[in-house]
């Protein structure tokens, strides 16, 4: 949900910032139909904001000439950093609403002068982050409530839907909020379950503030809870292989999103959950180093087959490639 306010705010923003935008720019930039626009221009008019409008089928509106609000200053260093930032935002999904990102770099573009301005929009027009947005955005007001419970120590009561579709009503005492991945997590002391669980946002249906209050764990990893929860999500194959190596070598061979890795007396535990023995075989094989599976049994048919498809691979002529 995107308050309306905010929203026409963003419009005057917009304003500022270009000569003039017609109704239909306005709606794309805002993700708004014509006739919201409409009303959104009608609200900045009743403020006394004068907005001028030209009708027709080329009509658009702008700001009467000489109208500027008081600007902020941003040195070039500052205009580059919250223009990256935000641009960078937009691409990775962390943004909650298209006019949240529009507003924000039309009021830096308002304020800057003419020759930074055309060296932050060149970055704009030129930087191309090779990144692929994943998961699922939640909703603004579940992100605000949660980080609001989060830096207030307050407890929320929290309506949950699990991976495997069970609803839940459920006591939570929020130490953070962690994005990885492309998805938003909340980490925290579940007073259902009485343990520390992460929770992730999209799968939140509803949240409400309480009064009551918390003590928030010292040095609290909320990074690493979040990065282990992943690596043991429930799947069809639960792994765990002796690696025989070191837990710091271990740390750099195996991402902390692919399976937890526990000290051992002769090497180092590797404990993780897959859907496909044969994707884990292959991951096991490429880290270089010894191992011995503990189980699953069929974890070591999984590699005996990779081994003669390699033994195959290698004794095959040059010819029957």
């Amino acid at each position: 949900m995107y308050f309306p306010t905010t929203r026409v705010l963003t419009v005057l923003e917009l304003l500022q910032s270009h000569h003039q935008l017609s109704g239909p720019e306005l709606a794309e930039r805002l993700e708004v139909n014509i006739r919201t626009v409409r009303r959104y221009i009608t609200m900045l008019q009743d403020l006394g904001i004068p907005v001028e409008g030209e009708r027709g089928r080329h009509g658009s509106y702008r700001l009467r000439p000489g109208f500027k609000l008081p600007p902020l200053m941003f040195s070039e260093d500052e205009a580059l950093a919250l223009t990256l930032g935000l641009v960078a935002a937009r691409r990775l999904g962390l943004a909650f609403a298209a006019p949240a990102v529009e507003g924000a770099l039309a009021k830096v573009e308002r304020v800057l002068p003419s020759a930074l301005l055309e060296r932050v929009r060149a970055v704009q027009e030129t930087l191309v982050l090779d990144v692929t947005p994943e998961g699922v955005t939640p909703p603004t007001e579940i992100v605000s409530l949660l980080s609001t419970a989060a830096q207030q120590r307050r407890r929320v009561e929290m309506r949950y839907q699990s991976w495997h579709s069970e609803i839940t009503e459920r006591t939570v005492d929020i130490y953070s909020l962690v994005y990885r991945s492309g998805f938003w997590y909340a980490v925290g002391y579940c007073h259902l379950r009485e343990a520390l669980r992460v929770f992730r946002l999209d799968r939140v249906l509803g949240v409400r503030l309480l009064e009551d209050t918390f003590i928030r764990p010292e040095d609290f990893d909320s990074a690493s809870l979040v990065a282990r929860s992943i690596a043991m999500t429930p799947a069809a194959w639960s792994v765990e292989v002796l690696l025989e190596t070191t837990l710091e070598e271990a740390r750099n061979l195996v991402p902390s999103t692919i399976a937890t890795l526990d000290q051992a007396p002769n090497g180092v535990v590797f404990r993780c959950n897959v859907d496909h023995l044969d994707w884990i075989a292959r991951f096991l094989i490429n880290l270089g180093c010894k191992f011995i599976v503990r189980h699953p049994p069929e974890l070591r048919q999984a590699l005996l087959g990779l081994a003669e498809e390699i033994t195959k691979m290698a004794e095959s002529p040059e010819g029957d490639l």
